[in-house]
């Protein structure tokens, strides 16, 4: 994964490129995530922002998360209702993978080009046309495997 320097910058760039604000509330956030190093949850995040913004409320994380999201920023976990800092931003055709460890709760990505082209190929076989995707998958890390 790239580095928080990095992805802040790229970031940055990338809002610039887009003609898009990136607040300092949004780049926030986006910080937050990205020194969780593993999923947070909204309400986790409200609890840090209010560190250094006591009067944060839930739509500020929300409206940040929207944002974030919008711009492939961050992927939202869905089965665990979470969220995670993509590794790569900018990527053309944003499709990840995300492995969830049902023990310690990590996620980590991980992008599988073979996987994404399969999965296109099937949804077209299906005149269906898959704009992006994230894929779960639940398991044990090997972390976890080896205590």
């Amino acid at each position: 994964m790239a580095n928080k320097k990095q992805l802040l910058d790229n970031a940055r760039q990338l809002c610039e490129q887009r003609g898009v604000r990136l607040t300092p509330q949004r780049l926030k956030v986006l910080e937050l995530i990205i020194d969780h190093h593993s999923s947070i949850s909204a309400y986790e995040l409200l609890d840090l922002l209010r560190e250094s913004e006591p009067q944060a409320k839930p739509p500020t994380v929300y409206r940040a998360l929207d944002f974030l999201l919008a711009q492939g920023f961050v992927h939202k976990v869905q089965s665990t209702n979470s969220y995670i800092a993509c590794c790569l931003l900018g990527h053309a055709d944003h499709c990840s993978q995300l492995l969830i460890c049902d023990r310690c709760g990590t996620v980590e990505e991980c992008h599988d080009e073979e996987l994404a082209r399969l999965l296109r190929q099937r949804a077209e076989q299906k005149g269906f046309e898959i704009a992006h995707h994230v894929v779960e998958s639940h398991g044990v890390c090997q972390q976890c495997q080896s205590q």
